[in-house]
């Protein structure tokens, strides 16, 4: 979500929606998106000065933190319209207690990171959980095949430190089992911000994964231990990903620059739900509005209309959480709910020169252990992986499906 607070006096906040065609049939409107110049005034309201221009858009389905608060509550329409076939695959929660602060603590903190000297940040890699703890930088692919120098990350379980000492089960889930890696002597403001900011997602997240399972409840009964709810309650696989996305500069034009995935490739989560901050943009250390608002957050609907995050609600962008749909989520629900592919795209134009991106998600997922049996859904989202399912009498755990996916992307462990 790409907007930024100014100060308490003025604020400029490119809000977030997405723009799709659901109905495939139907003709392409065109609509303006906004930028929004919010300021408050003396009575605390709000006045709004927007500047246009042509993409289409859509809103993102929005539900209050009150609302998801109360159990009692019948959320099916937003979950359908947000989560479902048609939908986008992303659902906002907005004004949830604490988290402006929380937010800015961490992201702020994004830019530090990225500043420590290479040695520092060095001693923060993990090679042999293939850099998913600790700092990773250009040790990801591109689409083009070419290192991802475009963005470092920083990894760590906000949950707990360590899942597990299990020797044997921390050489087969290097990814998940290894402990936490954190810059104690060199930033140790980052572990207590990142934990804070992981958490209250994770707590917000468990709520929304409760109305899930109302909702697939009513399609299909549910064994308690197959709720999303109580499935994430107990994992340990819980991962953080603090991201910095470095300057576009000249020589990045050579590997795509300008393409719409050029900050980030299309992919698709493979967890269950993934919890999304709004962006900080940067510039020299300071929080500044988007200088491109064609730049952001792009998702391809199943229909494959590619779509884009732009202004469009009068709601603090920043204060929203997004929450995307993993793919562990789509063969659990049995398809209800559908994981969406999305990428970023880099900001352009002579304004965007030395302009950088933080930002934070939490994949919520299952524990290693967790078993999948759902071929069907597993086949469409991975053509590769499903011959390894059949071989294994149709069902995977989690840990499984992820090596798997991991290998699919990063290539095979050994």
């Amino acid at each position: 979500m790409d907007c930024v607070k100014h100060s308490p006096r003025q604020i400029s906040c490119l809000f977030s929606s997405l723009s799709v065609i659901t109905n495939p049939n139907a003709k392409l409107r065109r609509f303006r998106p906004q930028f929004l110049l919010i300021k408050a005034g003396k009575t605390g309201q709000l006045r709004a000065s927007v500047e246009e221009a042509h993409v289409p858009t859509s809103k993102v389905v929005t539900i209050p933190y009150s609302d998801l608060l109360d159990k009692t509550n019948d959320l099916s329409e937003k979950l359908e319209t947000g989560f479902g076939a048609n939908g986008l695959g992303i659902i906002a929660i907005s004004h949830v207690p604490k988290y402006p602060v929380l937010r800015k603590n961490l992201l702020e903190l994004s830019h530090s990171l990225a500043a420590l000297p290479e040695e520092a940040k060095k001693d923060l890699e993990d090679a042999d959980s293939r850099y998913s703890f600790g700092w990773s930088h250009g040790k990801e692919k591109l689409e083009s095949g070419q290192p991802d120098k475009f963005k470092g990350s920083f990894y760590a379980n906000p949950i707990v430190d360590v899942p597990t000492i299990d020797e044997g089960l921390i050489k087969r889930y290097l990814s998940y089992c290894r402990p936490n890696l954190w810059p104690r002597d060199t930033l140790p403001e980052l572990e207590p911000a990142f934990k804070d900011l992981g958490r209250l997602i994770f707590n917000v997240g468990l709520l929304l994964a409760y109305h899930c399972d109302k909702y697939v409840s009513k399609q299909s009964p549910l064994n308690e231990v197959h709720k999303l709810e109580v499935m994430l309650g107990r994992s340990l696989c819980h991962k953080g990903r603090l991201l910095h996305y470095f300057p576009a500069v000249q020589s990045d034009r050579d590997q795509n620059i300008d393409g719409i995935s050029s900050w980030c490739g299309w992919h698709t989560d493979h967890g269950s739900l993934t919890g999304l901050t709004c962006a900080m943009y940067m510039k020299d250390g300071s929080p500044l509005a988007c200088p491109d608002n064609t730049a952001g957050l792009y998702i391809r609907t199943r229909s494959s209309a590619v779509v884009k995050k732009l202004s469009f609600q009068a709601i603090y962008g920043e204060h929203d959480i997004a929450y995307q749909v993993g793919e562990a989520t789509e063969i659990l629900s049995k398809g209800l709910f559908h994981a969406t592919p999305h990428c970023v795209k880099t900001p352009r134009g002579d304004k965007a020169h030395g302009v950088e991106r933080n930002t934070f998600a939490l994949f919520m997922q299952p524990n290693w252990d967790e078993p999948f049996s759902n071929i069907d859904s597993i086949g469409r989202l991975h053509k590769e992986i499903e011959l390894q399912l059949t071989k294994s009498n149709g069902s995977m755990t989690f840990g499984d499906y992820s090596e798997l996916v991991l290998n699919k992307y990063y290539g095979l462990r050994y």
